[in-house]
C-alpha cells in the first residue's frame, strides 16, 4: 500500500476550515495521482492504491463533514460506491492469486517454494496481497486436490476472472461518469468555497 502524502504546512493554530480545505487538497491529488492506472485493468496493485487513496480522501471529508458545504455529501457517497467497486476488484485479484497458487502449486514442489519465495520478497516491499502462512497452507503438497477437486478449482478460476473482468468494467464506467462530469473540479471548487 502506498504511504499518504506529507502534508506540510499544517498550522494547529490556523481556522480548522483552512487546515480541512489544505488537507483535502492534497488527497485529492493524491487519488488523482494513481488515475492514470485506470485504464489498465491488470495494474492490480496501483489500482489498489487508487483505493486507498479513494479512502484517505472520503475520510478527510467525513472528519470534516461540519466544516465542508452540504455538496461534500454527494463527493462522499461517489468516493464511497469507488471504494466498494476497487475493493471487489481486490478481492478478485486475491482469490484469483490464490487459486493460481494452489492449482500450480499442486504441480512440483518447486513451484511450491518460487511462490512462498515470492511472498516472502513482497513482504519485505510492504507489497504484499497474500499472507505466506495462507500461501504454505494452499501449496501444502500434502493435501492435495483430486482430479475432481482440481477441475473444480480451475472452473471457479474461470468464473472469477469472469467476475473480475465485470467487477472492472463497473469500475471502470463510474469512473468515466465521474470524469464527464468532471468529478475533481467539483470537489475543487466545493472546498474554495469554504
Amino acid at each position: 500500500m502506498a504511504k499518504a502524502k506529507t502534508i506540510s504546512k499544517l498550522d494547529c493554530q490556523a481556522p480548522t476550515g483552512q487546515m480541512a480545505r489544505l488537507i483535502a487538497h492534497v488527497r485529492l491529488e493524491e487519488l488523482y495521482d494513481w488515475a492514470q492506472y485506470v485504464d489498465n485493468p491488470y495494474h492490480s496493485k496501483e489500482l489498489h492504491n487508487l483505493r486507498i487513496a479513494a479512502k484517505r480522501l472520503r475520510y478527510t471529508l467525513e472528519v470534516f463533514e461540519e466544516t465542508f458545504p452540504q455538496q461534500s455529501k454527494g463527493s462522499i457517497q461517489e468516493l464511497t460506491q469507488l471504494q466498494d467497486e476497487l475493493g471487489l476488484l481486490h478481492d478478485s485479484d486475491v482469490l484469483i492469486a490464490l487459486l493460481r497458487l494452489c492449482l500450480g502449486g499442486q504441480e512440483s514442489g518447486a513451484a511450491y517454494q518460487k511462490a512462498l519465495v515470492r511472498v516472502k520478497k513482497q513482504k519485505k516491499r510492504k507489497g504484499l496481497m497474500l499472507p505466506p502462512e495462507l500461501v504454505a497452507s494452499v501449496l501444502d503438497s500434502t493435501d492435495s486436490p483430486s482430479a475432481g477437486e482440481r477441475y473444480g478449482l480451475e472452473q471457479l478460476l474461470i468464473a472469477e476472472q469472469h467476475t473480475r473482468e465485470e467487477r472492472y468494467r463497473t469500475f471502470r464506467d463510474h469512473w468515466s461518469r465521474l470524469q464527464e462530469q468532471n468529478f475533481r473540479q467539483e470537489v475543487v471548487h466545493m472546498l474554495d468555497r469554504l
